[in-house]
């Protein structure tokens, strides 16, 4: 069996299959190195949960039979990955990054990691995540059962939350793709921090049965990936109508970039003050840069704002309410008090206090923000904002006061759109846009509802005239050799 070369570690999905046909290497030799691979690093970043090489080794005979049958199915066929470890497989632990589940296993497959199989994807890993994807809410880095994320560009800075395995493991070349999900920032902020490219779909596309529930209204699961194109190649696979969730849309999705407008016929909304004044000093130069990359796509671009909403209170009581109720067995039985974070463990008994009036009131503040979002999209085709503010805290730092430079940043622009976007279901796709301090800075693009070719026609435009997307951590993290 021939070793991966070390370049193909930070190869784009579509780059790796191309390799793969060609047999310059197998499917076994994909499984075992990028196994071997996370198995040896995952542990520097905190981001490897369980290795499953056995299993992605098994996956990997049959698709090399496939191959040497002149069968070839896709860009994911052969392909390793890891996912999230809130999602089930069985006859392993699936922890939910908490200690009282360290040991908790499951009888079934999760619906994204059957779609993947069907693909030909291998799964080889199961990734770190802080503990119940952070319901109830936490203070520090530390609340997870493998501890703080460490982000690969620098150990010190946090990897972000809650999905800090799945980012960390694509950012430093661990795995060529993940899964991840999101109730409120947990795709995009982890992408932000770690520079790399991820996918929120819309709420409902992609099945989240045998899923941790946090919120039952606004769970979602997406890809870290190296490209926009690898994202819309993972979500062609992992969407679909799934009668075993409750919130599938039943709707599918095709990646179909030969029918998508070109992006010089998209409109995009933005807020000059979110890159000018809201975003921290340092970060600026990069998302000037990257708005002119748009401009160069021809993207027509015009000032768009959110109206003043109490989007941050309204998204925060529906998650500490939903997610108290998925989690009241842990809470009254007292192993709640075992969690990592002290505050988590306080907001999580909080939650089953919240009356029906106040869950109710969001959910009616939700639909009006679902119908401002409508009213925006009437006149544009997306917004663009700074993906996060400011670069990736230290993971020593309380995440309440993650810069320590200045207080809490006041409403405008589209700044809240973080929480104001998965109140109304939308999806959004990060791009590595540049670095401040060594550290990475990314832009994310939100659509309406059902959107993501649109996104990802934009993104691919973006990644075609910029190379931020393929850019490894300084140093590189070493290979298996």
């Amino acid at each position: 069996m021939a070793r991966v070369p070390e370049e193909v570690f930070f190869e784009s999905i579509v780059e790796i299959h191309a390799r793969l046909v060609k047999k310059e290497f197998s499917a076994r030799d994909l499984a075992r190195d990028f196994s071997e691979r996370l198995e040896r690093q995952g542990p520097r970043f905190n981001a490897l949960a369980l290795s499953l090489r056995d299993v992605a080794m098994r996956r990997a005979r049959d698709i090399d039979r496939e191959i040497g049958r002149d069968r070839i199915r896709g860009p994911l066929q052969g392909i390793p990955y890891a996912a999230k470890d809130l999602l089930s497989f069985p006859d392993h632990p699936t922890t939910w990054g908490a200690e009282p589940f360290a040991d908790q296993e499951f009888d079934r497959t999760a619906t994204v990691l059957q779609k993947l199989s069907g693909a030909g994807a291998g799964l080889c890993g199961k990734l770190a995540m802080v503990e119940l994807a952070g319901g109830g809410g936490y203070r520090y880095a530390a609340a997870s059962l493998t501890g703080p994320g460490l982000n690969p560009w620098d150990r010190t800075r946090w990897a972000g939350g809650s999905s800090s395995g799945s980012a960390a493991a694509v950012a430093a070349g661990l795995v060529p793709f993940s899964l991840g999900s999101e109730t409120s920032g947990s795709i995009i902020t982890p992408a932000a921090f770690c520079g790399v490219t991820a996918l929120r779909p819309t709420y409902g596309l992609v099945s989240r049965a045998g899923a941790m529930a946090l919120s039952w209204t606004l769970d979602k699961i997406g890809p870290f990936a190296r490209t926009a194109e690898d994202c819309g190649h993972i979500l062609q696979a992992i969407a679909g109508g799934d009668l075993l969730d409750p919130g599938s849309a039943r709707k599918g999705f095709r990646y179909a970039p030969e029918y998508t407008r070109p992006a010089d016929q998209y409109k995009a909304g933005f807020a000059e003050s979110d890159f000018e004044e809201a975003a921290d000093e340092e970060l600026r130069p990069a998302l000037r840069d990257a708005l002119a990359v748009l401009r160069e796509t021809g993207t027509e671009m015009e000032p768009a704002e959110l109206p003043d909403l109490p989007y941050g209170a309204a998204i925060s009581t529906i998650i500490n309410a939903e997610g108290s109720a998925s989690f009241r067995e842990l809470i009254e039985s007292g192993k709640v008090d075992r969690l990592a974070d002290a505050r988590q463990i306080a907001g999580l008994k909080a939650g089953l206090e919240i009356p029906a009036w106040q869950y109710l009131e969001a959910m009616r503040v939700r639909r009006q923000v679902q119908h401002e979002f409508a009213q925006i999209f009437s006149k544009v085709d997306l917004l663009v904002t700074p993906a996060r503010m400011s670069v990736a805290p230290l993971v020593s730092e309380p995440l309440d006061r993650p810069s320590g430079r200045r207080p809490g940043r006041t409403g405008g622009g589209l700044r809240a759109i973080i929480a104001a976007a998965n109140l109304a279901g939308l999806p959004a796709l990060v791009l590595p846009c540049g670095l401040a301090g060594g550290l990475p800075v990314g832009i994310a693009l939100v659509g309406r509802p059902f959107s993501e070719n649109t996104l990802l026609a934009a993104g691919v435009a973006f990644q075609k005239r910029t190379d931020w997307h393929r850019r490894r951590p300084v140093p590189a993290v070493p290979g298996p050799a």
